[in-house]
């Protein structure tokens, strides 16, 4: 810097690296165009290398720009007195590395299961008294997998049927299993003070707007009798009963801020003293 002057010494600017860059982008174009494209590339990359190398070595150009007077040059930026603490990586409660705990996998293998046996007491229940059967819910459930019940009328539905009664149970099973796993996703992810319900009602219900929006190209026997503030009911008893399973599970801590070595499971020798 020169005091003398009041100017400031500074890289000299050069367009020289876009004329480099611009031969290298014409090289690539040429092996899909043209021969002589790649030639005038390699000729305008070199040059600019060339260019730019003159104003780099033996000695950096440089220039003298001017400085701002004081009065125009913009204010100094405040200290804040405010202090921020900062934490150690790996330390628990560190917004990375949560959640700390989460519900084990198994947890909603038994919430899926249970919440699944409420659905289907209460859609058996729902099947008698309006349709004196409890076979007609597992038959519309299984009406996925087995043609003949796809097509059949309402007296068909009400009969047992050893078709629909094993792909209906092997679906609700499935499924009620997929959905316990997917509870135990989710809950670490919802607001603590309100788990019972995101969990127990909300979900369900967003679940069931879901399946309201997909069925007809799912299960069209199924959407075509459904019941559908019966099935609301139902959902909700699953998400409250699986919920309350999974809820209730003693949790377990993630590995999250362990040691790398701990993580893969390395072990180191012990010497004896």
């Amino acid at each position: 810097m020169s005091d003398e002057h009041n100017k400031i010494e500074l890289p000299a600017p050069t367009g020289w690296p876009i004329v480099a860059a611009f031969g290298l982008v014409l090289v690539f174009a040429g092996l899909v165009t043209s021969l002589v494209v790649t030639v005038v590339g390699v000729i305008t990359g070199l040059a600019g290398a060339v260019g730019w190398f003159r104003d780099v070595f033996p000695h950096p150009k440089h220039e003298y720009v001017d400085l701002v007077p004081p009065p125009q040059r913009a204010a100094s930026v405040k200290r804040s007195q405010r202090k921020v603490e900062h934490m150690a990586f790996g330390e628990g409660g560190h917004r990375l590395h949560l959640p700390v705990a989460v519900h084990p996998y198994l947890s909603g293998i038994k919430g899926g299961l249970a919440g699944g046996a409420a659905m289907a007491i209460l859609a058996c229940a729902w099947g008698f008294f309006k349709y004196g059967s409890i076979w007609y819910p597992v038959n519309l459930l299984a009406a996925a997998g087995v043609p003949n019940l796809a097509v059949a009328g309402v007296e068909t539905l009400k009969q047992f049927s050893i078709e629909g009664l094993l792909v209906g149970s092997v679906t609700h099973v499935t499924v009620s299993i997929l959905v316990g796993l997917l509870y135990v996703v989710l809950l670490p992810m919802l607001p603590a003070r309100f788990e019972w319900f995101w969990g127990g009602i909300m979900t369900p219900i967003l679940w069931t707007g879901i399946v309201a929006a997909s069925l007809r190209l799912v299960n069209p026997a199924l959407a075509h009798h459904v019941d559908w503030p019966w099935f609301i009911i139902c959902q909700i008893a699953f998400g409250m009963v699986g919920g309350y399973v999974v809820f209730k599970s003693e949790k377990v801590e993630t590995i999250q801020s362990l040691p790398l070595a701990a993580k893969l499971g390395v072990e180191a020798q012990h010497k004896e003293p």
